[in-house]
């Protein structure tokens, strides 16, 4: 498999797996492993390639391990420490590694969860290793941008220069880009009076800042939804994408619009949610069908996905309307089942009954 491909299946494993695993052994086991062996191409099982509980005394701490270091031409290059998988990752996690990082010839330190990978180096101070990555990896959430730079650090694409080079600027650029994120889900202050007086000639008073909150919120899901558009035409090439907006439907079709379609409700809200859930299964449903015949057709109860555009021939639909979502899968005599999912991610556990709607129309 290609590099990506390989990525992607141990992020599907992840997806499906994460729940269960409970301690920091067995996420060094079925995800941390894996990543070091299939995406980053390392030997786990030769001692001359991955060393685990690799031991370098700091000091008077004596007998500290860290969980792998990756040699390479007999070097120290990568030094990882890994926590369980059901923990979020904080700095004091990293606390091994800071003390490590001066005494080895390692220029980069790994700290994960095996769902989350923290890659740090030594920007702000030679040998010191810095208190923020240079790269997030979620694999939940994989950052296609990313791929690159992680394949530098595979094994037949090794290049420290160039992953060093690159460091600072994906420090930054990360950075920036998790907090325009998180301020485009709960927008500060700062951030409205920052918007708010580019448009807005009066005094920023508390009743202006209450008012524009909502305002600047509202833009930035229409902004987002633009950009949704955007790329939906793209990845559909000729297929025709009607513009999503808070009460038009999106239609995604290469055939002619019919007239009955005409007098559809325009009432009805397509949200990103839908659009995002609708590509996952997408996803899943392109191993047995080619992309283009799998479109979406928003109605006012649910969200339908369909092969070739036909209501007779349903993949799944999508209940996003109410604070529970449900995905519902149809069998053969067109009975619908509801799966309640609290997030999109769960949408893959069902890949298997999602190609086998599929298979029943090819």
């Amino acid at each position: 498999m290609e590099f990506h491909e390989r990525l992607e299946a141990l992020a599907t494993k992840v997806r499906n797996q994460a729940d269960a695993i409970g301690t920091e052994e067995a996420t060094k086991n079925a995800f941390v492993m894996p990543f070091i062996a299939t995406i980053l191409g390392y030997d786990v099982f030769n001692p001359l390639e991955v060393v685990p509980e690799f031991t370098a005394d700091v000091g008077t701490k004596r007998g500290e391990k860290i969980d792998y270091a990756i040699v390479r031409d007999g070097e120290v290059q990568i030094l990882i420490e890994c926590k369980a998988s059901l923990g979020a990752l904080t700095l004091e996690h990293a606390s091994q590694l800071f003390r490590y990082f001066a005494t080895t010839n390692a220029r980069l330190a790994v700290l994960t969860n095996g769902v989350v990978w923290h890659f740090y180096t030594d920007l702000d101070a030679p040998n010191k290793m810095d208190a923020k990555p240079f790269l997030v990896l979620d694999l939940l959430d994989i950052d296609e941008t990313l791929i690159p730079e992680i394949q530098k650090l595979s094994k037949e694409s090794f290049d420290l220069d160039s992953i060093i080079n690159a460091a600072e600027e994906l420090k930054y650029v990360g950075a920036l880009r998790r907090e325009i994120a998180s301020q485009f889900r709960d927008p500060t202050d700062d951030w409205v009076r920052f918007f708010t007086t580019r448009v807005y000639d009066g005094m920023f008073t508390a009743k202006v800042r209450e008012q524009f909150t909502g305002l600047v919120a509202k833009a930035s899901k229409q902004f987002l939804t633009e950009q949704v558009n955007d790329r939906l035409k793209t990845a559909l090439g000729a297929g025709v994408v009607a513009p999503v907006t808070e009460h038009t439907t999106a239609e995604v079709s290469s055939e002619p619009v019919a007239e009955s379609d005409l007098s559809r409700d325009t009432e009805i809200e397509t949200t990103l949610e839908e659009l995002e859930g609708y590509q996952i299964v997408k996803a899943i449903a392109c191993s047995e069908v080619k992309p283009q015949r799998i479109v979406h057709r928003d109605q006012k109860s649910y969200f339908a996905i369909l092969i070739d555009d036909n209501n007779r021939r349903p993949i799944a639909r999508l209940h996003f309307n109410t604070k529970q979502k449900y995905l519902g899968l149809l069998d053969e005599s067109k009975v619908e089942t509801r799966h309640a999912i609290d997030s999109l991610d769960e949408i893959y556990a069902h890949a298997e009954a999602i190609r086998e709607a599929v298979r029943r129309y090819v």
